[in-house]
């Protein structure tokens, strides 16, 4: 079976001479965003960059499955047993607002605790805390660290464009398109316009627990290269309250909706793995590209358990504000692949600007009893 998938060698990686100099500019953007944002987001305190509005934070359990084919049975996937985990569901939005303002875009982050071996990460290399970051939408918007640059600037001003109606709508895309003016003709963010479509149109509003979320970005998977994701479990799918979202009935929906779920009945989803057969068909250095899964379906390698939970109150957002997740919190087995999972260590420096403007401690925790007993 495993003839089939490509093997990781690091030659499969595509990276741009001068990713340092332009790193150092998405680093200032996101620092300087990070320390205004207790102004232009109006609370007083430092907000995320990225997932600035929280959904709820929620304890789980991942259960890592036995009798996983050998192929999919790699790095922390090759050991059956459960682990302490925390979830951070959110919005995808670079802001604060209304639910209806921000769209349906949704993140889903989650620390798993007690991985053994270092990890990648500047800070806390040794702590034993493994993440995944995943949205709500199989593909990203941006191929290379020049293209996010202009992108993530755009993206953070979208509401300056639309509200200027359709004459702001097609400068957006414009922008989007000729980088703001400054790409030549031959460098045009094509690929980039049409990812942004694709998801402004086609990302859904749907309750959190009937959403699937995925990494988008390549990862090294032992010997594979793979794509990860999480998927509502068909059985606890059926058992859902709210099918139907309807984000105009008041300024927060998903929360609510969350919470009420949450403690009626526990919920799970599949953690799944989808490896690489083909790299002109499933590229590694392409994230507006979706992994045709007729060339290499997911396989499910884990459960990740959600017990029933009261997760209401100001005390559940202050313990999820205080948490960082990173791509690169794993171990070198999942190493993340490709330019923009390079770009998105930046993760680091910002979660590091918004904590010391909060007062909020740097470290890693140690279970997910320690932060929410």
């Amino acid at each position: 079976m495993s003839s089939e998938f490509v093997r990781y060698t690091p030659e499969i990686e595509t990276i741009d001479p001068h990713l340092d100099e332009l790193l150092a500019q998405i680093i200032d953007f996101w620092e300087k965003k990070g320390r205004e944002s207790p102004s232009t987001e109006g609370t007083g305190r430092a907000v995320r960059g990225a997932h600035a509005k929280s959904f709820g934070l929620v304890k789980a359990e991942v259960e890592i499955l036995a009798d996983v084919p050998a192929a999919y049975a790699q790095g922390i996937y090759a050991k059956p047993g459960r682990h302490g985990a925390l979830i951070r569901f959110s919005s995808t939005s670079t802001h604060l607002g209304t639910d209806a303002q921000l769209g349906p875009g949704l993140g889903f982050a989650i620390k798993i605790f007690d991985i053994d071996g270092p990890k990648l990460v500047e800070d806390e290399p040794d702590s034993t805390t493994f993440d995944l970051v995943l949205k709500n939408n199989p593909i990203f918007i941006s191929n290379t660290a020049k293209h996010y640059l202009f992108i993530e600037d755009i993206a953070n001003n979208a509401q300056d464009y639309l509200t200027r109606g359709k004459a702001g709508l097609h400068e957006l895309l414009a922008d989007v398109l000729t980088g703001k003016g400054q790409l030549q003709q031959q460098e045009w963010a094509w690929d980039e316009l049409f990812a942004i479509v694709r998801l402004v149109t086609q990302t859904h509003v749907r309750n959190p627990l009937l959403t699937t979320f995925w990494s988008m970005g390549a990862v090294r998977h032992g010997d594979y290269i793979a794509k990860i994701r999480v998927a509502p479990a068909a059985e606890s799918a059926t058992h859902v309250i709210h099918r139907d979202l309807d984000l105009t009935i008041g300024p927060d929906v998903f929360y609510p909706t969350l919470a009420d779920e949450l403690q009626a009945r526990p919920f799970d989803f599949d953690l799944q793995v989808q490896l690489c057969t083909d790299l002109t068909a499933m590229p590694v250095n392409v994230l507006t590209v979706e992994w045709p899964e007729k060339l290499s379906p997911f396989v499910t390698v884990g459960r990740v358990h959600l017990p029933r939970q009261d997760i209401s109150g100001p005390e559940n957002f202050e313990k999820g504000d205080a948490l960082a997740f990173n791509q690169w919190r794993v171990t070198s087995a999942h190493r993340p692949l490709g330019e923009i999972m390079n770009v998105r260590r930046i993760y680091t420096a910002s979660a590091k600007v918004r904590r010391t403007l909060n007062h909020q401690p740097q470290t890693e925790p140690t279970s997910a009893d320690a932060v929410l007993p």
